[in-house]
């Protein structure tokens, strides 16, 4: 049984990890400063609050824990907050993400899963978008994670540190079993949005433009449920742990299918009717930066990890987030 850091495990994505990896029999510690992370998140696993920053905490923490692997998923990650304030993103996904790698190099832990964005590719120059897209990101969210990638890739030459970067496209859904999922504030991220419309916890949803060169004219992203990208960095923990082959690894997870924001929300619409609920579609502008389609090319992952998407039906995404947001726990 290895056991296994995870930074930010009590956010959205982290705290779906933590309960993958207790289930299957890792011992899982959870490090994070719950400023958007929430504590009844971490169902499994112990709970240790602290920041990056605190470099006491960390050399206590590699100190007191045998660790044999760290995941990392703190970051602040608001696209247009990191245009007005850059500062906050470089201090803390860079700066504060080196805090963490050096630790885990004076203390000779060797295995590091990277939370990554397909923000780091930019404006998007083909579709679907593989590992070999140029990546030219437009925003400081985007770049502070490059950033990283590119020191993992320094890290691995000088201090045989192993480590996988996972570039996620949307993130969406809940767990299947209904115990956690999404909560963010504010929430940006279209399905948790449209069903708030549905639930009567928001007015209405908007759609931001419907001239894009797509079938119906709204933008196409490629949705991937949050167990399929759990299951991603599972695969990428055991592969670094097996191997110890001192590379950085990155891949790119997503569906390989885009669903448009109109086909969202018809499947939406189609979810919440059995509960007798509808929404309220408005109509916005565009908004600048939003590519027409932006969909992943995951075949490395597959191929490499042996990682296959479960959920990758749009339907069933839904059904599990609307499971949730009918609790409105958040």
């Amino acid at each position: 049984m290895s056991q296994i850091l995870i930074v930010g495990g009590a956010g959205y994505i982290g705290s779906h990890m933590v309960k993958m990896l207790s289930k299957s029999g890792h011992d899982v510690i959870v490090l994070d400063n719950l400023s958007t992370g929430f504590r009844d998140s971490v169902k499994y696993g112990k709970l240790i609050i602290g920041d990056l920053a605190d470099m006491n905490l960390l050399e206590n923490l590699f100190q007191t824990y045998q660790f044999d692997g760290v995941m990392h998923f703190a970051a602040n990650s608001l696209v247009g907050e990191s245009m007005t304030n850059p500062a906050k993103y470089y201090r803390n996904n860079v700066g504060n993400t080196l805090n963490l790698l050096d630790v885990m190099v004076r203390n000779n832990v060797k295995h590091f899963i990277f939370s990554s964005t397909a923000a780091t590719f930019g404006e998007p120059e083909y579709s679907p978008i593989d590992e070999a897209h140029p990546q030219n990101p437009i925003n400081p969210y985007g770049s502070s994670k490059l950033m990283i990638e590119r020191i993992l890739k320094d890290y691995a030459d000088a201090y045989d540190l192993n480590s996988v970067s996972l570039r996620y496209f949307n993130a969406c859904g809940a767990d299947p079993e209904g115990e956690i999922g999404e909560c963010h504030d504010p929430e940006t991220h279209l399905i948790p949005l449209i069903l708030q419309a549905a639930s009567g916890r928001r007015d209405a949803i908007t759609v931001f433009g419907r001239d894009y060169a797509t079938q119906d004219g709204t933008c196409i992203r490629d949705y991937i449920h949050i167990n399929d990208l759990c299951s991603a960095h599972a695969l990428g923990l055991e592969k670094i742990l097996a191997e110890n082959s001192g590379e950085a690894l990155m891949y790119n997870l997503g569906n390989g299918n885009g669903f448009s924001v109109q086909e969202v929300i018809e499947v939406v619409k189609k979810v919440v009717a059995k509960d007798g609920n509808s929404l309220t579609v408005k109509e916005g502008e565009r908004r600048a930066g939003d590519p027409a389609i932006l969909v992943a090319d995951a075949t490395k992952a597959t191929q490499d990890l042996n990682w296959k998407p479960t959920f990758n039906n749009l339907e069933t995404i839904v059904e599990h987030a609307w499971a949730w947001e009918k609790r409105q726990a958040c």
